[in-house]
C-alpha cells in the first residue's frame, strides 16, 4: 500500500526535477551548438532553398543532413544534442540514487547510439515491426531490427542496475524498449515527440518523478524552437533517447501494476501503428490537430 509524501517532501522533489530541467536544457544546447557550428566553408541552406537565409538549417555533415516531410533541409543532430543533455543532467540531479542515475543514462545513451545508427545507415525499405521480421522472415537483418535488439538489450541492462527480482527487470527492460519505440513512431511531424514528452512529464513534476522526468522537460524544451521551426529534426537518436529516458522514469517509481498498464498501452499502441497512422488521426481530432500544428511553419 502506497504511502503519501509530505507536501514538504512534493516541494522537494519539484525543486529537484526543476534543477534537473534547468542543466538539461543548459546542457542540449550547448550540445546543439557544439555539433551545428559553422565547419569552414560550409553552406548553411535555408528552409527556402537559399544560403544563409533567417531560417537556415545548421551546418552539417552530409550523413546528418536530411530533408523534412516538407522537403525542407534539416540536421539530424539535434537528437545527439538531446541525449546528451538527458544524460548529462541525470548524472547530476539531485534526488537521484547513482543506480538510478546511472540507469537513466545507460538507457538514454544506449537508445541514442542505437538510434544513430539507424540514422546513419538504415534504408526506408523496411519499416516497422511487420517490415523488419519480414526481412528477417528472407535472411536480411534490417538496421531497424539491430536497433530493437540493442535498445532491448540496453534496457535490461539499465532495469538490472535498479537490482529488482528477473521478472521485474524483464517487466522493466521491456517498459524502457517500447517506450523509446513508442515516442520514435510519433516523430513524424515537427516537434510532435518533444511534446508528447512535454505533455507525459507534466504530472510527473508534482511527483516523486519529477528529479526523473526533469532532465527531459529542460532538453526538450530547450531543442523545441529548432524542431518546430524545422531547422532540425530528433530521428532515431533524439526521439528513441526520450522514450527510453520516460521509461526509465515510470519503472523507477511506478508500482508494477501501473507499469503493467503503461507496457501494455504501449505494445497496443506499437501493434497499432502497424494498422493505422497516427498523422491521420490526430489530423482526424481537432484537439489533437491544433496541439500537433501550435508553433510549427504552416
Amino acid at each position: 500500500m502506497g504511502v503519501v509524501a509530505p507536501r514538504s517532501s512534493a516541494g522537494r522533489a519539484l525543486l529537484q526535477g526543476l534543477v534537473g530541467a534547468a542543466v538539461g536544457a543548459v546542457a542540449a544546447r550547448a550540445a546543439y551548438r557544439l555539433l551545428t557550428r559553422p565547419r569552414p566553408g560550409g553552406v548553411r541552406p535555408s528552409a527556402t532553398g537559399t544560403a544563409d537565409g533567417a531560417d537556415a538549417a545548421p551546418d552539417a555533415p552530409g550523413a546528418w543532413r536530411r530533408t523534412n516531410f516538407r522537403g525542407r533541409p534539416v540536421t539530424l543532430q539535434e537528437g545527439p544534442a538531446l541525449a546528451s543533455g538527458v544524460c548529462a543532467a541525470s548524472l547530476v540531479t539531485p534526488g537521484l540514487t547513482p543506480r538510478v542515475r546511472a540507469a537513466c543514462a545507460l538507457a538514454a545513451a544506449g537508445a541514442a547510439a542505437f538510434g544513430a545508427y539507424d540514422d546513419l545507415s538504415g534504408s526506408p525499405a523496411a519499416r516497422g515491426l511487420r517490415g523488419h521480421l519480414g526481412a528477417l522472415a528472407h535472411g536480411r537483418v534490417t538496421t531497424g531490427l539491430v536497433k530493437m535488439v540493442g535498445i532491448g538489450a540496453t534496457g535490461v541492462a539499465a532495469a538490472a542496475l535498479l537490482r529488482r527480482s528477473a521478472v521485474d527487470t524483464l517487466l522493466d527492460g521491456a517498459l524502457i524498449a517500447t517506450s523509446a519505440n513508442l515516442v520514435n513512431l510519433f516523430d513524424l511531424r515537427p516537434g510532435r515527440a518533444a511534446k508528447l514528452a512535454l505533455l507525459a512529464c507534466a504530472p510527473a513534476l508534482v511527483s516523486p518523478a519529477a528529479p526523473l522526468v526533469g532532465p527531459v522537460v529542460g532538453a526538450s524544451a530547450a531543442l523545441l524552437p529548432d524542431d518546430l521551426a524545422e531547422r532540425s529534426m530528433l530521428g532515431d537518436a533524439g526521439a528513441n533517447a526520450l522514450g527510453a529516458a520516460l521509461g526509465v522514469a515510470a519503472v523507477a517509481r511506478a508500482p508494477r501494476p501501473v507499469r503493467l498498464a503503461l507496457l501494455g498501452g504501449a505494445v497496443a499502441l506499437t501493434l497499432a501503428s502497424e494498422r493505422m497512422s497516427f498523422s491521420q488521426v490526430i489530423d482526424r481530432v481537432p484537439a489533437l490537430r491544433r496541439l500537433d500544428r501550435w508553433g510549427r511553419c504552416v
